[in-house]
């Protein structure tokens, strides 16, 4: 008997030889069969703490777990919370890393325990992220501290919303501290708070058992303020108090006549962009 591929007598289907290539051959198709599905879900990223952290806070203030997109563009995260009363959309660029890497893919996060994890980094410490396709985890890696976080499933995480592209009459962009301010005043007396907008200023207002407060923000101290007619809605601020906290800068609120509120600010010089939607509370007559 002649070995299948070279001829040689033996008495299997192939010599040593031939048998040791054709087992090479096949490890070499495996590994590269390997390396390209690795390829394809591929993620690494080198991020500054404190732009990380600030990502995570414009999230979890509305769940506890999320769907993170890893895009050639950088990351993008959408979520409803579990009452569908508030929305955020959320995109942190390539210009917001040191260093990043992504071929495309989802994760399901913990974002309690990712927060944790990334909340034991000192600002102005880097954070290394890199994903393990095989075993499902991401490796989190800040200084001398090394951490590996199990994923979770993004198809058993709830499904992400369509945030509608609402015409509202009314848009105004101030200082996020002036916001919160009239949340935060407004949270002393009441459980909810009117947003509202004429021509002349932006106005929280907020009427409690016995106590009521009033916070008028001219259009003059407004980076911008517009509006075609006069606006107001009602709003929980449960939901505002945790949103606003998250927020510097300059935040575009836009509203309409018992409309969802829209909320959009920016972080990381620019390179982080929050947009949130808030439900209104509908007054009975």
């Amino acid at each position: 008997m002649g070995c299948a591929h070279c001829g040689a007598p033996t008495p299997n289907r192939l010599c040593k030889d031939c048998d040791l290539a054709e087992r090479a051959e096949e490890r070499a198709r495996a590994d590269g069969g390997m390396a390209k599905t690795s390829a394809e879900e591929t993620f690494s990223a080198i991020v500054s703490a404190d732009t990380f952290e600030d990502a995570l806070d414009a999230i979890d203030c509305l769940v506890d777990e999320c769907k993170i997109h890893l895009t050639e563009g950088g990351l993008e995260i959408r979520a409803v919370d579990p009452a569908n009363v508030g929305m955020v959309d959320l995109e942190l660029a390539t210009p917001a890393f040191e260093s990043y890497h992504a071929s495309g893919g989802t994760i399901g996060v913990s974002l309690e325990r990712l927060t944790d994890v990334v909340g034991m980094a000192d600002s102005g410490d880097l954070v290394h992220l890199e994903l393990d396709e095989a075993t499902r985890k991401l490796a989190i890696r800040i200084g001398g501290l090394d951490y590996t976080l199990a994923l979770i499933d993004p198809d058993s995480i709830r499904q992400e919303p369509d945030i509608p592209d609402l015409d509202l009459p009314a848009t105004t962009r101030l200082p996020a501290g002036e916001l919160e301010r009239g949340v935060t005043a407004a949270d002393l007396c009441s459980d909810h708070i009117s947003l509202g907008a004429d021509d002349d200023a932006f106005l929280m207002t907020a009427e409690g058992d016995t106590d009521d407060v009033r916070v008028t923000v001219d259009a003059a101290d407004c980076t911008r303020h517009e509006t075609s007619e006069s606006v107001r809605s009602l709003f929980s601020l449960d939901y505002l108090d945790d949103m606003t906290g998250p927020m510097a800068g300059d935040v575009t609120v836009r509203l309409g006549n018992e409309f969802p509120v829209k909320l959009h600010w920016g972080f990381a010089e620019g390179a982080g962009e929050v947009t949130y939607m808030l439900a209104p509370r509908i007054q009975s007559d």
